[in-house]
C-alpha cells in the first residue's frame, strides 16, 4: 500500500452477532470509514435471485458480484440505483447470501472492491473474514459472539421492529444452519484470527459492547504510539 498507513479494525462473528450495529458506531465514534461487507454478499444473493442465478451457479454468482452497481449511502444501500436497504435484510436474502458467499469465484470477485474501502483516516469493517483473510494486517482484530439464542432473539426483534413476519423458532434453527455452513465452507471459512480478541455480547447493550472495543482500541492506538 502507497502512502502513510492507514488504521482500521476488523470485526468479524457469526450471523446476527452484533457486528455491524457495533462497526457503525465505533466508525461513527473515530469518524472512520465504514465497511459492511456483509452487505456486499447480500446484494449479490438479491440480485441472483432477481435475475434467477441458482446458488451453485458459481460463475453466474461471480459475474452478478462484479457488476454490482451500488452506492452506501448514510441511511442504507442501493442498487442499479434503487433503495434496497430493506430488501437486503429479508431471510431469504441473508440465506442465499451465506451460500454464495461460501463460493471462490464470488469471493474473489469481491475481495479487491473490499479493499479499496480502506482509506484515511481509517476503517472499521465487519464481516467473517475481515481478520484473517481481507485485512489480515489490521490494527485491531475483534471476534463478536454471542450464544444462538440470544442472536435469534436480537433478528427477532429487529424484524418485528421493521414490520416484517417472524418465526423465532424457525429464526434460531436457520441461524445454526448459517452457522454451520460458515464453519465448515472450505473458502474462507468462519474462523477466529490467531491475534484476535474474542467478546461475547451475549449479555451485553450494544453500548457496553461499543465500550469495550472503544477500550481495547485506546490500548492498541495507545502502545502503538509509545
Amino acid at each position: 500500500m502507497n502512502g502513510p498507513r492507514v488504521p482500521m479494525i476488523a470485526i468479524d462473528g457469526p450471523t446476527a452477532s452484533g457486528k455491524g450495529t457495533i462497526a457503525a458506531r465505533v466508525a461513527a465514534r473515530l469518524g472512520w470509514h465504514l465497511l459492511d461487507s456483509g452487505a456486499l454478499y447480500r446484494l449479490t444473493a438479491l440480485a441472483c435471485l432477481e435475475r434467477g442465478i441458482a446458488a451453485d451457479d458459481a460463475q453466474g454468482a461471480a459475474a452478478a458480484a462484479a457488476a454490482l452497481d451500488v452506492r452506501f449511502v448514510a441511511d442504507g444501500v442501493s442498487m442499479d440505483g434503487r433503495d434496497v436497504t430493506a430488501d437486503i435484510r429479508r431471510e431469504e436474502v441473508g440465506n442465499l447470501a451465506s451460500q454464495v458467499a461460501a463460493l471462490a469465484p464470488v469471493r474473489a470477485a469481491l475481495l479487491d472492491r473490499q479493499r479499496a474501502f480502506r482509506c484515511a483516516p481509517g476503517l472499521v469493517a465487519d464481516g467473517r473474514d475481515m481478520g484473517t483473510v481481507v485485512f489480515p494486517d489490521a490494527d485491531l482484530k475483534i471476534f463478536l459472539v454471542a450464544s444462538a439464542e440470544a442472536r435469534a432473539q436480537r433478528r427477532y426483534k429487529q424484524l418485528i421492529e421493521k414490520g416484517f413476519s417472524a418465526n423465532l423458532l424457525t429464526l434460531l434453527h436457520d441461524l445454526e444452519a448459517r452457522d454451520a455452513r460458515d464453519t465448515q465452507r472450505v473458502n474462507a471459512p468462519l474462523a477466529v484470527a490467531h491475534d484476535a480478541l474474542v467478546l461475547d455480547s451475549s449479555h451485553l447493550t450494544i453500548d457496553q459492547t461499543v465500550e469495550q472495543v472503544m477500550s481495547w482500541w485506546g490500548e492498541r492506538s495507545g502502545a502503538s504510539r509509545s
